[in-house]
């Protein structure tokens, strides 16, 4: 299969675009609310009602953020007094408010919480598929919100794999071909991508699915290929957003079981991993830490290992 050059940064689930594209605003922010639809806008400081809205970047410098705290010094991700506010109609919305914590590098963290608690919204800005309106967030050392469009890309299709809930295969493509669509968009060379593809399927337990397109797998075969698809480009980061929520409960525990194996392998490099869930058992069995959330701060922490 042939695609051009729009149609792949359309499709690759690490951009912006394609990512979390059917539950965002028509102004590409995320929201829930009942009822009739309502636009959510960025919230823009002392901004005239009538105004024409300017895109808001907040870098380190404009901040006055200590160099110190760009140093990874360890930690995989580093969040620092992070906030992301929308305006809703007459009502300000603090989807994530002054956050500060950080993640180990080789750490599992389990993200807590109620639906609207904020956990989708603080993995998106670690994803950086989201800009924080204050504050600052590191990803091995680098500051997300200094970079451009172009650097976030490439930072997310080489640092950091996602796995999405609805999984985001494409079904025009073979198991195969979603595997190696991440490759394409980093310009590996193609003698290169039978190989990486062939053992990120291998991982996962598909290395016989290879031909099958997604309608053709189950429920957990789509998250499994979801997770090779993540994983093929060696990132050193795994962020999941609720990666059990559309499976049932046997599934969801192989899934479960299958990331405790890419966090901490028999052999090799172990990842960092970071996934919001709802699931308090889950969090418990797996994570090495639970942070809970609640109205977009922090509520309680929880070291388990």
């Amino acid at each position: 299969m042939f695609l051009n050059q729009t149609e792949l940064e359309r499709a690759c689930a690490f951009g912006r675009a394609f990512a979390y594209r059917s539950h965002r605003s028509p102004q590409g922010e995320r929201y829930k609310r009942s009822g009739p639809p309502v636009v959510a806008r960025p919230l823009a400081a002392e901004e005239p009602r009538n105004s024409v809205l300017k895109p808001l970047r907040v870098t380190l410098r404009s901040m006055n953020v200590p160099e110190e705290i760009t140093g990874s010094n360890g930690f995989a991700i580093r969040a620092e007094r992070v906030s992301r506010r929308y305006q809703m109609g007459d009502t300000l919305i603090r989807a994530v408010d002054d956050i500060s914590m950080e993640v180990c590098r080789g750490e599992f963290l389990a993200l807590l919480g109620a639906s609207g608690s904020g956990k989708s919204t603080l993995l998106n800005l670690m994803a950086g598929l989201d800009r924080p309106t204050s504050g600052a967030i590191l990803a091995l050392g680098r500051d997300l919100a200094g970079m451009s469009s172009e650097e976030l890309a490439t930072h997310r299709n080489r640092t950091i794999g996602i796995v999405f809930q609805s999984f985001q295969l494409l079904p025009r493509m073979t198991l195969e071909e979603n595997v190696e669509l991440p490759l394409r968009l980093a310009e590996i060379p193609r003698s290169e991508r039978p190989a990486r593809v062939h053992e990120a399927l291998e991982r996962v337990g598909l290395s016989a699915r290879t031909r099958h397109r997604p309608t053709e797998l189950s429920g957990g075969e789509q998250q499994r290929a979801a997770i090779a698809r993540a994983l093929v480009n060696q990132p050193e980061i795994l962020l999941a957003d609720e990666p059990t929520g559309n499976l049932d409960s046997k599934t969801g525990e192989e899934i479960m079981s299958l990331l405790a194996g890419i966090h901490r392998p028999a052999s090799g490099q172990g990842r960092t991993i970071v996934m919001v869930t709802h699931e308090r058992q889950l969090a418990e069995r797996y994570a090495d830490r639970i942070v809970t959330l609640s109205d977009g701060a922090i509520s309680r922490e929880e070291r388990l290992r």
